[in-house]
Order: C-alpha cells, then sequence, then structure tokens
C-alpha cells in the first residue's frame, strides 16, 4: 500500500490536506491523533477541540501521544486509511519525556517500510524560521528536520502545503 507524507507550516492546511485526501480514498479512516491533552491551557483546549469537530464523524480515533509505531502497526492494514496527525507534536511528546527521539524514528520509519494499509502522516515544517533561543529549541528543530528528512524517504509520496496549496515533493499523485 502507500505511505503519504504532508509537510507544512503552522496553520498550513496541512491537516485539511490529509484529510481531504483520506475521505476521497473511500476507505474506512482511522485518524491518530498525538496532541497531548495541556490542562489549564484553553487556546490549546480550543485547537485540539477545532480538530476534531473538523473530521468525518464516521472516523474512528485514536489518541495517542507516545506509543505511535505500536498503533501504527496494529491498525495500519488493507482496506483502512490511517491519518496520522501529527508526527511533530509526537516528537515533542517524546523529547518531553526524555525518549530516544532517534532510535523511535528510526523503528517509525522501519515500520511504515513494512504496512499493508495506507497511511497519511502529517508534519511541520519548523526549520524555516527563525534559530530558536534555547539549546532545547535548537535540539528540537534539528530532531524534527531529522525525522520529515527520514520519513519522506521511506514514503511514496509527499506534498509540502504552503497557504492551504499542496505542492508534489515525490511521487504520483492527485
Amino acid at each position: 500500500m502507500a505511505v503519504t507524507f504532508i509537510l507544512g507550516g503552522a496553520r498550513s492546511g496541512k491537516s485539511q490536506r490529509a484529510e481531504a485526501l483520506a475521505e476521497v480514498m473511500g476507505l474506512p479512516v482511522i485518524y491518530v491523533a498525538t496532541a497531548p491533552k495541556i490542562v489549564g491551557d484553553e487556546e490549546w483546549t480550543t485547537r485540539i477541540r477545532h480538530h476534531q469537530q473538523r473530521r468525518n464523524n464516521d472516523w474512528k480515533t485514536i489518541e495517542e501521544e507516545l506509543a505511535l509505531v505500536d498503533v501504527i502497526s496494529t491498525q495500519a492494514k488493507v482496506g483502512v486509511v490511517l491519518v496520522v496527525d501529527c508526527l511533530t507534536l509526537w516528537l515533542s511528546n517524546l523529547m518531553y519525556h526524555g525518549r530516544d527521539m532517534a532510535f523511535e524514528v528510526k523503528l517509525l520509519c522501519e515500520m511504515l517500510t513494512q504496512l499493508e494499509g495506507d497511511v497519511i502522516v502529517v508534519a511541520n515544517e519548523v526549520g524555516m524560521g527563525l534559530v530558536p533561543e534555547t539549546s532545547d529549541g535548537r535540539v528540537f528543530r534539528d530532531a524534527q528536520g531529522r525525522l520529515n528528512q527520514a520519513v519522506v524517504a521511506v514514503a511514496d509520496t509527499a506534498e509540502f502545503v504552503v497557504a492551504g496549496l499542496p505542492m508534489r515533493l515525490k511521487g504520483e499523485g492527485k
């Protein structure tokens, strides 16, 4: 089957693009949300609610902050489309919990090459802006850049979304 990688900046339309691609496939969709719950952060809660309200009510949602490889490997199968939104939050969660990000990315990419179902993964491009002030910020930015390179290497298709417009980077497609 196929791995599609959707990359873009904040509020670029990448999630909507992934959802639209999943919808036109005409298969059952499983939406894997990696956003952590942040108690007391109303703006964050509103963002999550906005994403939830936009999804098709027929889609199954799985919320998983850390064990993404396990979820994808058990849920991806022929006849189902998996939408993973997003790898950037997953990577942030790994960093926050002190996990080995490089090892987890390696496991993810190895698993993506062995899938039987269609998977659409979303991630942020964070390396095109200002250099982060803090060491942790620079470590994260660099880890995200390496994650994006690793995933695009194993993806069948890749798109970069800017202002809601998808630009094909790799592969054939719509």
